[in-house]
Parts: C-alpha cells; sequence; structure tokens
C-alpha cells in the first residue's frame, strides 16, 4: 500500500480504501489547510451513492469561519464531557479506553480542524417518524457520507463520525442559517489532511459471529 500522494491520491485498491479509513482523531493536521477544490471532488464523489428515488435530498455544509467552528465545537463539548464521565456507564475494555483518550483529544482541538462538515438530509426525522420513513431517509444520505469519507482517504485525508452536537441541533441551525422544520442534520464532521497516511485494519470480531442464514437463532 502506497504512502505517498502522486498527482493527489494515495492509489489505493477498492479494497484498501474500504478497509482502511478509519475515524481519526489524532492525527488530523491542524496546520495544512484544505483546497475547497478537494473537498468538491470528494462530494461529486459522493453524489455517485445511491438515493432514494433519485431523490437527491442530501445537502452539505462546510464551515471553516473560525467563529462558527468555536460555536460548534463548544456545542459538542457541552454534551460530550457529561457523555464521557458518566459514572453510570458499562466499564470500557482497553480498546474502549483508547477510543475515549482519541475522542477526548479531539474534543480539546475540534475548532482548530481546518473544516468541519454537516450533511444533511430533506425532511425532519424526529421522533414519530415512522420506520419505513427513517430507513429511507437514512439510507439515501448515509451512503454518500461514507463514499465522502473513503474519497477523502484515497487523497490523504481523514474524518471521523460525530453527533454530540446534535442535542443542540436547533441551536446550530440557527447558528449557520440552516432551515431546522426543512433538513435534518446527521452529524459533524472535522475534516483535515492526516498526518501519515499509513492507516490499518481494524480489530474487529470475526464477521461469523453476527451472521445468522434463514431464522435468527
Amino acid at each position: 500500500m502506497s504512502d505517498k500522494l502522486e498527482n493527489g491520491k494515495l492509489g489505493l485498491s477498492a479494497d484498501e480504501v474500504l478497509t482502511t479509513t478509519r475515524s481519526v482523531r489524532k492525527r488530523l493536521d491542524l496546520t495544512r489547510p484544505v483546497e475547497r477544490e478537494v473537498l468538491m471532488e470528494c462530494i461529486e464523489i459522493a453524489h455517485q451513492a445511491p438515493t432514494g428515488s433519485n431523490m437527491q435530498g442530501w445537502r452539505w455544509l462546510f464551515i471553516d469561519d473560525p467563529v462558527k467552528k468555536k460555536a460548534l465545537a463548544d456545542m459538542y463539548r457541552a454534551n460530550y464531557y457529561p457523555y464521557v464521565n458518566d459514572p453510570n456507564r458499562p466499564k470500557r475494555d482497553a480498546q474502549g479506553e483508547r477510543i475515549v483518550d482519541s475522542s477526548m483529544h479531539l474534543a480539546g482541538i475540534l475548532e482548530e480542524v481546518p473544516v468541519l462538515l454537516i450533511p444533511l438530509i430533506a425532511g425532519r426525522l424526529d421522533a414519530g417518524t415512522p420506520t419505513f420513513g427513517q430507513a429511507s431517509a437514512w439510507g439515501s444520505l448515509l451512503p454518500a457520507v461514507w463514499s465522502f469519507m473513503l474519497a477523502l482517504r484515497e487523497r490523504g485525508l481523514g474524518s471521523a463520525w460525530t453527533t454530540l452536537h446534535l442535542p443542540n441541533e436547533k441551536e446550530a441551525a440557527e447558528l449557520l442559517g440552516i432551515p431546522f422544520d426543512q433538513y435534518t442534520q446527521a452529524g459533524l464532521f472535522p475534516v483535515a489532511y492526516t498526518i501519515g497516511t499509513d492507516f490499518k485494519l481494524a480489530k474487529r470480531v470475526p464477521a461469523e459471529k453476527f451472521v445468522r442464514w434463514n431464522t435468527w437463532s
């Protein structure tokens, strides 16, 4: 696997991109600007993802204004610290502790990341939305978001899917001019070039532990 950008890309195979696109928190380069044209390349790729009835209800809001980034980071931290420090949360194993350490780092530097992204989907997906409606809407956005992250990886950038600003979704909508009654926010994504590109496969429980055939039992 190449660790060098050539013509702006790493030259990874499809399997390498799919298996080494990590949630990047500690290895985000806070000093290197992210070019808008690179972000637009990744969005163009994301728009090739499936979308229900070809409605293309996705929207992408990039934030690079320092004041707005700081406001979003403060919203995130207001929810993150009580969540991560909750004494009633289940005990974490070693891997869980590493993830917490990594997420704690991200919480502290979130506004310093060059760009933040909020993906949105048309419509409100609040409590009471039927399962069919939820699945249809998220199924029209989440594949595109993942494609965006894969495209970032091939270009030497990284991100992480975070959701802890969403308890303040309406406040974020007001900050950014999002029509709250028309669009649902899916998360908050830090976007930056990565420090090194040598990401490896994650440790996972074997897939056979999660697979059933024809019946649950």
